[in-house]
């Protein structure tokens, strides 16, 4: 079931998910070779405690980290590490903060030093992708639309869309209704309506789309050892049209 968001919780969704957004502003200039994941593991947390949040995912289903680290390969649900980043990496940062039992979600992805121009292309058009998703995130509409304008332009340009992994409502739980892909017929799915919360998360790979999950059950990475790429917003479908509650 779908749970629709009154004016009144989606206003209390705004601080978890600003929080999340001022993490991501925070963490971008720290984002050189050198650093390590593990480290912003540690100020995630730091964070999180200093500004009176939880950290969601430290638990989730066993997850044990206040991150996801996503280098090159990765797709999502990659664990922070002390391996330094070298210039040309990918990287991945995705984190669930809660603010009185509401959840903000949002994932970004980093360049590390100079970036190979295939690695450019890839990060533009992601971010391109979840921009053109979010125009379609308007009363009315349906949810193959937002997936048909990710589909299009990733495909467009030569890249593939993941399809085991998908995108998600958001509130009082991390994973509501609706799940779906990122990618669709337009005027297919369940139409969107006001007081819907979900997260568009386009996940882009270089390559194949196809995927696996490494032994430790979370890590997901790309079949062909090829590049993937993310960038994840939290949206509330409104009167007014979407509004990205983790707007940096």
């Amino acid at each position: 079931m779908i749970i629709r968001k009154s004016p009144r919780e989606i206003e209390a969704m705004k601080k978890p998910n600003a929080l999340v957004a001022e993490m991501h502003r925070q963490i971008r200039p720290m984002m050189k070779p050198g650093m390590t994941t593990w480290e912003i593991e540690e100020f995630v947390k730091k964070f999180a405690k200093e500004n009176g949040a939880e950290t969601s995912t430290v638990g989730y289903k066993g997850y044990k980290y206040a991150t996801c680290a996503a280098v090159n390969d990765c797709i999502a649900h990659g664990f922070p590490s002390k391996e330094p980043l070298k210039s040309g990496d990918l990287v991945t940062i995705d984190t669930v903060l809660d603010v009185g039992g509401w959840k903000g979600d949002s994932a970004w992805t980093y360049a590390i030093g100079e970036l190979s121009p295939t690695a450019e292309k890839l990060m533009r058009v992601t971010k391109e992708c979840l921009d053109l998703a979010i125009e379609q995130a308007v009363i009315g509409n349906r949810l193959g639309d937002i997936g048909h304008a990710i589909q299009s332009h990733a495909e467009g340009n030569g890249f593939s869309v993941v399809r085991d992994l998908v995108a998600h409502g958001i509130g009082r739980a991390i994973h509501e209704e609706p799940s779906f892909q990122h990618l669709g017929t337009p005027g297919r799915g369940p139409r969107l309506k006001e007081g819907m919360v979900f997260t568009i998360e386009p996940m882009i790979n270089e390559g194949t789309y196809e995927m696996y999950v490494e032994d430790d059950g979370w890590t997901a990475r790309t079949k062909d050892g090829k590049l993937s790429c993310q960038f994840e917003h939290t949206i509330a479908i409104t009167k007014d049209g979407p509004l990205v509650l983790t707007q940096q």
